[in-house]
């Protein structure tokens, strides 16, 4: 029946519409874009530290800074069982380069 976001946010703004404020309708469309813009602010940042680690090719040096390869991984939900830290880095940076 409601199988797509649009459908529920308009079913949403209805309900709210019906019982609540009107008034209180572009106060939380304002909260939502306020709250996508710092989720996506944080998002870029993250990236960019990641991409900053991803592209030193002194392993030693990258090392010394201790990036996490493996908590990195798990966060970006890739399978970290059984790979080594240098699969990990690829898979990394496959993720990165296609969330661009």
């Amino acid at each position: 029946m409601l199988d797509s976001a649009i459908e529920w946010l308009i079913v949403i703004v209805v309900i709210l519409v019906l019982f609540g404020s009107a008034k209180k309708v572009p106060e939380l469309a304002r909260n939502v874009g306020r709250a996508t813009g710092e989720f996506k602010r944080g998002q870029m940042e993250i990236e960019q530290e990641l991409r900053k680690a991803m592209n030193s090719n002194n392993t030693a040096q990258t090392a010394s800074q201790g990036v996490d390869y493996i908590s990195v991984a798990k966060t970006m939900g890739i399978e970290t069982e059984g790979k080594s830290i240098d699969e990990l880095k690829a898979e990394i940076q496959e993720k990165l380069k296609n969330a661009q």
